[in-house]
């Protein structure tokens, strides 16, 4: 004879939860095509969470007050005070009994995933070789190289923006610095139209096709601390130091390793949570027709 499932109630915890995790937004801001969206997703995890829960590893494990403060006062902690907290679990129809049941619950899910994850196999040297040998391109890291920039706009509406009048005050500017590369960050702060002025005109260590193809070409042929001369983008012009070169290079083994076998073992055991998961949901529907 078949069991007739009972109707799961939606915990306010769980669609608050969701709502954040699809769209960043409380559910009583959310459209109603979004809050079905949510209630949908808030149900289904509250039915993986109640499987997991009823699991032989669950009943082994304890959550003690300590991991359960900790858990609460992460999130009070996100507020200002204790009246925008309290306020808070209000509109999401929550209060500090309530929230604190289901971050009970969610710390017992979590910890039995934990241990679930626990019996993925260890990775191998030879798991990780292999891994390295199949996706060299991975380990290959493109020149890069550490830029400043000063940029002039050109905007005929002011004098000192046409575009002869830019091209000469970005000329200046080169002229002055080739001689005195040093002072590229004073002088980034009093004359670069960018917000990276307020940097010195550091735009970071970029490899080639991160910037506008005019200055990709330049910079990619200066030599560590040269000041090219001007360059002109589709935005305005540019006085580029090239502070340091990054060669390319390609990752050894050895060096890679620690990142693969992360890798490798954080998928293992997603997989192997996955994978029990599975069989909960299996076995729970055999049982109902049963």
């Amino acid at each position: 004879m078949a069991v007739i499932e009972k109707p799961i109630q939606l915990e306010p915890y769980n669609l608050l939860r969701a709502a954040l995790a699809l769209f960043k937004k409380s559910p009583n801001d959310l459209t109603e095509a979004e809050l079905q969206q949510a209630k949908t997703q808030a149900l289904n995890e509250f039915r993986i969470e109640s499987r997991v829960l009823n699991t032989p590893e669950a009943s082994a494990v304890i959550i003690t007050e300590q991991e359960l403060q900790q858990a609460y006062q992460e999130i009070q902690g996100r507020y200002n005070d204790e009246e925008a907290f309290f306020s808070d679990l209000k509109k999401n129809q929550l209060t500090q009994d309530s929230l604190q049941a289901s971050l009970h619950r969610q710390c017992k899910v979590n910890t039995v995933l934990e241990l679930v994850a626990s019996r993925a196999p260890s990775i191998s040297d030879a798991d990780i070789g292999i891994y390295y040998h199949l996706h060299a391109e991975q380990f290959n890291r493109p020149e890069q190289r550490e830029v400043c920039h000063i940029f002039i706009s050109i905007n005929p509406d002011y004098a000192e923006n046409t575009h002869e009048a830019a091209l000469t005050r970005a000329q200046e500017l080169a002229d002055k610095l080739r001689k005195k590369p040093h002072k590229f960050a004073d002088l980034a702060l009093r004359h670069s139209e960018c917000p990276t002025a307020l940097q010195g005109g550091v735009l970071g260590t970029v490899p080639r096709g991160t910037l506008y193809p005019e200055l990709d070409e330049v910079l990619f042929k200066l030599k560590p601390g040269e000041v090219s001369d001007v360059v002109k983008s589709e935005i305005g012009f540019h006085v580029l130091l090239c502070k340091s070169i990054q060669k390319a290079e390609t990752l050894s083994l050895a060096k890679a390793a620690p990142k693969i076998r992360q890798l490798m073992d954080d998928r293992a055991r997603r997989t192997c949570q996955r994978a029990w998961l599975a069989g909960l949901a299996t076995f729970e529907s055999e049982e109902s027709k049963s």
